[in-house]
C-alpha cells in the first residue's frame, strides 16, 4: 500500500479527524477560559456548544470508518445535517467575536440560514424517500440538496465580510472549506472515490480549515491581552505612560543610563480652557500637546501623564540637553494648538532617586508658572551643575 491509498482510504479518514479532534479540543479549551474570564459572554458560550456539537460530529465520523456503522443512512444524515449546522454557527460566533464596534452583526441571516437548513433537509427526504432506508454504499450519502445548499451558505458568508477586523485571515478560512466542499461533491457525484487526490483533499482540508479557526481564536485572545497589558501601563486618552510606569520606567532608565532628565509640562490657562471650550475640546488640546511631547522624546527617552494637565518628558540619551528638548517642546505646543505650556526640568545626581529628579523638576515648572507662563525653568540644582562645569572649563583653559 502506497501512502496516497492509505490517506485516502479509512485509514486516512481516522488519521485526519483525529487531527481534527486534537484541534478542536484544543480550541474548546480556550473558548472556556474565554467564558470564565469574559464575565461568560453569550457568544463564548455559543462557542463551547458548537465547538462541542463539531466534536460529535468528528467522532460520529471516526465511527463511519467501522463497516457496519458506515452503512446506517441515519447516522450520516446526522452527520451531513450538523455539519452544515456547525458551520452556520461556527461563522457567525467568530464574525461576532472579529466585527468591528462600528458594524453590529446581525443574527436573523444566520437564523434564516438553520430555517432553510432544515426545509433542506426535509425537502430531500421527501425528493429521496429511500434515502433513510437503503444502506449507504462506499461513495456515501447521496444528499445532492444539501450539499448544494452547503455551497451557498459558505458563498454567502464569503461575500458578506463588511467590518470584519480580519477579513483576509477569516476568508482563507472560508476559501479553504469551500474548497473542501468542491472536493468532496467532485468525489462523490462524478469521479466516485476512483481520484486518490479528491479524496485526500476532502481527508485533510478540514484540518487545515479548523487550523485556521483555532489560529484566529488564538489571535483574537492576544489582542485582547495585548490591550490590556496596553490599558495598564497607559493613560487613556493621550496614550502616554501613566504616572505609575512612567516612574518605573524613569527608574529602569536611570540604572541603565545612570543619567536622565525630567522634563515637566503643565499646560497654563488648562481649568480657563475647559469651562469656556468644554470637555471635549480640553481633552483634543490635551491629546495634542501629549502627542507632541511623545514625539519630541521618540528614541531619546519617554513620555507620560502624571495627572489632569500635567505631563511629562524623559530624556535619557547621551549628548541630548534636555533645555533644547523642552524648548522644542514649547515652541511647538505655541505654534501648533491653541495653548501655551510652563515647563521644568531637572537632571539627575548620584545617589538622587527617579521620583526625586521628578519632584525638582515639578518645583522648576512652579516657578516657570510664576513668573510668566509659557517658558521653560532649569532647577536650581541642574543650574549649579552646569555653572560648575563652565568654572572647570575655564580653569582648563587658563591652565592651557
Amino acid at each position: 500500500m502506497t501512502i496516497l491509498q492509505w490517506i485516502a482510504g479509512p485509514t486516512g479518514q481516522t488519521f485526519a479527524s483525529a487531527c481534527v479532534l486534537t484541534i478542536l479540543v484544543l480550541t474548546l479549551f480556550m473558548s472556556i477560559r474565554l467564558y470564565k474570564s469574559y464575565r461568560r459572554n453569550k457568544t463564548h458560550r455559543l462557542l463551547i456548544v458548537v465547538l462541542s456539537i463539531v466534536i460529535l460530529q468528528q467522532a460520529a465520523l471516526v465511527s463511519l470508518a467501522f463497516p457496519g456503522l458506515s452503512q446506517s443512512p441515519y447516522l450520516n444524515l446526522s452527520y451531513s445535517v450538523t455539519s452544515l449546522l456547525s458551520f452556520i454557527i461556527i461563522n457567525f460566533v467568530f464574525m461576532k467575536l472579529y466585527t468591528q464596534p462600528s458594524t453590529r452583526l446581525k443574527g436573523m441571516p444566520f437564523l434564516l440560514m438553520v430555517i432553510g437548513l432544515v426545509g433542506i433537509t426535509a425537502l430531500q427526504i421527501a425528493l429521496d424517500p429511500d434515502i433513510l432506508t437503503h444502506p449507504v454504499g462506499a461513495e456515501g450519502l447521496s444528499a445532492l440538496a444539501m450539499d448544494f445548499y452547503g455551497l451557498v451558505i459558505n458563498f454567502i458568508i464569503l461575500l458578506n465580510l463588511r467590518g470584519i477586523d480580519q477579513r483576509f485571515s477569516y476568508s482563507a478560512s472560508l476559501i479553504v472549506y469551500f474548497i473542501y466542499q468542491l472536493s468532496d461533491l467532485a468525489d462523490s457525484y462524478v469521479f466516485h472515490g476512483s481520484e486518490p487526490m479528491l479524496v485526500i483533499l476532502s481527508h485533510l482540508l478540514p484540518i487545515v480549515y479548523y487550523a485556521l479557526l483555532f489560529l484566529l481564536l488564538f489571535d483574537w485572545v492576544l489582542e485582547r491581552l495585548l490591550m490590556t497589558f496596553q490599558s495598564s501601563i497607559t493613560d487613556g486618552l493621550t496614550s502616554l505612560y501613566n504616572r505609575r510606569h512612567f516612574n518605573k520606567k524613569a527608574e529602569q532608565m536611570l540604572r541603565e543610563a545612570r543619567r536622565i532628565a525630567i522634563i515637566f509640562c503643565d499646560i497654563d490657562n488648562f481649568k480657563k480652557l475647559n469651562d469656556t471650550e468644554g470637555h471635549h475640546r480640553a481633552d483634543g488640546v490635551l491629546k495634542q500637546v501629549a502627542d507632541i511631547i511623545k514625539e519630541e522624546t521618540a528614541g531619546i527617552g519617554a513620555a507620560g501623564r502624571y495627572g489632569g494637565e500635567e505631563l511629562l518628558g524623559l530624556v535619557a540619551a547621551a549628548g541630548v540637553k534636555p533645555e533644547k528638548v523642552a524648548e522644542t517642546i514649547r515652541s511647538r505646543v505655541e505654534k501648533e494648538s491653541i495653548v501655551t505650556i510652563s515647563i521644568g526640568v531637572s537632571c539627575s545626581r548620584d545617589g538622587v532617586s527617579a521620583e526625586e529628579v521628578v519632584k525638582q523638576a515639578d518645583e522648576a515648572m512652579y516657578v516657570s508658572k510664576t513668573s510668566g507662563k509659557n517658558k521653560v525653568t532649569l532647577h536650581a540644582s541642574m543650574k549649579r551643575s552646569r555653572s560648575r562645569s563652565a568654572g572647570e572649563d575655564s580653569q582648563q583653559n587658563i591652565h592651557a
